[in-house]
């Protein structure tokens, strides 16, 4: 494939650039959506799901956090327990509050 690049002005051979950038981060996606279509495919002409042959099971959401703990100081700034301790709630322990204390 042979192109005349000589002949596009800045603008066009920029926009080109932009182009194929996005082409070639997407190759990959595209290819591996096109293999588990003809997989899926192949599996329902089968009589099953791929699901079934590969012993995959859907991804388990987890509900949305709800604020369990209250910062004394500041009552909107909440956390909900999950993750790493917020610091307003690690000098609160520190100075000797209990969870308890600041539970909502």
């Amino acid at each position: 494939m042979s192109m005349d690049l000589g002949s596009y002005t800045l603008k066009e051979l920029r926009e080109l650039q932009v182009k194929v950038a996005k082409a070639i981060a997407t190759f990959e996606d595209r290819k591996k959506k096109e293999a588990l279509a003809e997989l899926e495919e192949r599996a329902r002409s089968l009589g099953f799901s791929l699901a079934e042959l590969t012993g995959a099971t859907p991804a388990r959401k987890r509900s949305p956090a709800v604020p369990k703990y209250a910062n004394p100081a500041d009552a909107s700034d909440t956390w909900s327990g999950r993750g790493r301790k917020p610091r307003w709630f690690a000098a609160a322990l520190k100075a000797g509050k209990k969870p308890e204390d600041m539970a909502i």
